[in-house]
């Protein structure tokens, strides 16, 4: 048998180019912290976030080719920007339940910030060190096609030949910042929405008046939200709207046509009691008038009937995915057990540069000290039993090992873009709570918090091993060095995890804020704020722990998942999360979905051959990511000031919704424009970025 070709990465493995260095981890750090908090932001508001390889990678391309930076530290520079994503993940799928849940009544205090950041740095240091120990053996597996490590390392390639795709992220990174600008200037309007409402009387000669309405609502003005649209797509645009349909087409009328003559009584004066509690500035009258109307009768039932059927339908999505996925799920688990006993035989002697990962005692040391830390989080601070606590730093080792095994082989397969977390960290809090309470723990002795905690932590370690497996993916390509981009990723972990939490605290503080200026609850949860994969954590650790879950909601949700399943639609955890969101959320998504399908059917009728595709493909991604980042930073920006209660200039106090409509069409026909007019020629080879 001849032997296999040795693969030759792009830098020789002799070579003492820079990589390392402080320029190129500064730049990281940033972009870390930048495109981490851009995402918080997005996946708070839309329950999404978007991988930060292709931004990171760009952005820092840019910035190094400027400083005469080499091709080595641009891939250092990427490795490092693109782990806060994976932080910002982590931090978004599961802190915001501790609020949602009552756990923490009050979101920042001191202590919940240490907790917090204890939570976010021990899962990010436990992904980095299982990838170690995993690294050699899964980037060289010619099983694991790795597309988008493979896409990041064109990126850099590309770069080195001359083209970027800077302008157009840049742009519309400028773009997105300037259209929240002016709306929250009130330039226009963000949004339009009327509850249509009617009666009748359903009995001749009685009292009984069956009371109903319907919502008639426009897309969001966000380029943010059509930016993600266009990422995912037509298809899974329209299957997310059409969860926003049945929420509010079907399952709220229907129900507010057969209980709105209820709310009356006594029931409204506890509503309007409630709503005091909520808003000080409320008096009795005024509370009553707004318990009263039925438009917030109906936003009421939304909130507090169809949501947790949402999160019924989206249990039963994540568990339906993870099936599916049973086959690499498996494989998974079988090859990180043998890739361990391989490190930990020492069988393999690494000399070369490309080859080194940490030492493995360091690796060991690291997970122990995570180990520690989990203890210490959930006896000390949690107050949990010392068997309990135990049993939970136990649980976290071994959920977190398997499941960073399974998030990067799943990332080998499909990307980072499509790996399952929040599937993956639904397992891991079911698991727990499970164990917890056959330890006999219950909601007064710590145990939902221990529950999140763990959870936290898994979900954190499971996004950054896999984020951290396509970057060395990619560094194996260019020819980085695997120990010094595992010691990057742990300084961005590290750095990510201490202002993730207060980025998070700025978003909550601005939209409770808002709310009470506006008249509805903010905060987690909110409209504004929907966090559904946290209000689906909150809820099932209270559930299982603490023995208050809404079994007949969430009994109803897994049966309308089982039913989405039988009838073959393509997510039904799409479909669900479309129900838990807005409906100017998911308005706004399908229609960028829609530019995304225009775009596709333009591309063909002007007869573009592949290599046009692409490119018009890459400039569209690229003005979408754009579109995010630019709006999520300048909602961050304005965050603190809304804390303070500043009062901003307003071009109007009541601005038409006219001007809105034109900022829509505005933003559909830059991302048709754009592409379109730089598809370039048609004999040009096109790479991932080739623009």
């Amino acid at each position: 048998m001849s032997e296999e070709k040795k693969f030759i990465p792009f830098v020789s493995a002799s070579s003492n180019m820079a990589e390392f260095t402080i320029k190129a981890l500064i730049i990281g750090l940033v972009m870390s912290v930048v495109l981490g908090a851009a995402n918080a932001y997005l996946g708070l508001k839309a329950g999404m976030t978007i991988a930060a390889t292709y931004p990171a990678a760009v952005i820092g391309m840019a910035i190094l080719k400027a400083l005469k930076g080499t091709i080595l530290e641009e891939n250092f520079a990427r490795t490092v920007g693109s782990i806060g994503e994976s932080v910002a993940a982590g931090a978004i799928f599961t802190l915001p339940a501790f609020f949602i849940s009552g756990l923490w009544p009050q979101f920042f205090t001191p202590s919940n910030y240490v907790t917090a950041t204890l939570i976010l740095i021990s899962g990010g240091i436990l992904g980095i060190m299982f990838v170690a120990l995993l690294r050699r053996v899964m980037v060289e597996d010619k099983d694991l096609p790795f597309p988008e490590s493979v896409a990041a390392a064109e990126i850099h390639k590309t770069g080195r030949s001359g083209g970027t795709g800077s302008k157009f992220l840049f742009g519309a990174m400028f773009g997105g910042a300037l259209i929240k600008l002016l709306a929250e200037f009130k330039l226009f309007a963000e949004t339009w929405e009327h509850f249509v409402t009617f009666s009748k009387q359903v009995i001749t000669g009685t009292k009984f008046t069956a009371q109903g309405g319907i919502l008639l609502s426009s897309p969001g003005i966000s380029p943010a939200y059509m930016g993600v649209g266009y990422i995912i797509g037509p298809k899974l645009g329209a299957l997310n709207f059409s969860g926003g349909l049945l929420a509010w087409g079907l399952l709220t009328p229907i129900i507010m046509y057969f209980i709105g003559p209820l709310l009356t009584g006594d029931f409204l004066h506890s509503w309007a009691q409630y709503l005091m509690t909520q808003n000080k500035g409320l008096s009795v009258d005024q509370a009553v008038a707004k318990a009263s109307d039925p438009s917030f009768q109906m936003a009421a039932i939304w909130r507090y009937i169809v949501k947790p059927i949402a999160i019924g339908g989206m249990l039963m999505g994540a568990c339906f995915t993870l099936f599916k996925m049973r086959k690499s799920l498996f494989a998974g688990i079988k090859r990180s057990i043998g890739d361990v006993k391989k490190a930990a035989s020492g069988s393999e002697v690494v000399t070369e540069r490309t080859e080194k990962d940490l030492k493995f005692s360091w690796i060991m040391i690291g997970i122990g000290a995570v180990a520690i830390a989990t203890f210490c989080i959930t006896y000390f601070i949690f107050q949990t039993a010392l068997i309990p606590a135990i049993a939970a730093a136990t649980v976290l080792i071994v959920l977190a090992f398997f499941f960073a095994a399974i998030s990067g082989y799943l990332v080998g397969i499909m990307g980072s873009s499509n790996n399952p977390i929040s599937g993956l960290t639904l397992t891991t809090l079911v698991i727990t709570a499970l164990i917890m309470v056959l330890l006999g723990v219950d909601s007064t002795h710590g145990g939902v918090a221990a529950v999140l905690g763990v959870a936290a932590i898994v979900c954190v370690a499971a996004a950054v091993a896999g984020e951290m497996l396509q970057d060395l993916k990619a560094g194996h390509i260019l020819g980085g060095t695997p120990w010094k981009m595992q010691i990057g990723d742990i300084i961005g972990v590290v750095i990510a995890g201490l202002v993730m939490f207060l980025v998070l605290n700025f978003l909550n503080q601005a939209d409770i804020a808002e709310g009470v200026a506006k008249g509805y609850e903010g905060g987690f949860g909110s409209p504004k704020l929907s966090a559904p994969q946290a209000g689906l954590m909150a809820m099932l650790s209270k559930g299982i722990v603490g023995g208050d879950m809404a079994w007949p909601l969430i009994i109803v949700g897994l049966l309308m998942g089982l039913a989405f399943i039988l009838m073959q639609v393509r997510s039904p955890m799409l479909v669900s999360v479309g129900m838990y969101l807005p409906l100017e959320t998911t308005f706004a998504i399908f229609l960028g979905g829609c530019v995304k399908g225009l775009l596709d059917i333009m591309s063909e009728r002007k007869g573009y051959n592949t290599n046009q595709k692409s490119r018009v493909e890459n400039i569209g991604i690229l003005l979408a990511s754009g579109f995010i980042a630019g709006e999520a930073l300048m909602g961050l920006g304005f965050a603190p000031f809304k804390i303070a209660e500043v009062k901003f200039f307003e071009f109007f106090a009541h601005p038409s919704f006219l001007l809105s409509l034109a900022v829509l069409a505005l933003i559909a026909i830059i991302m048709i424009w754009v592409p379109l007019r730089n598809a370039g020629d048609p004999d040009e080879k096109a790479t991932p970025m080739n623009m």
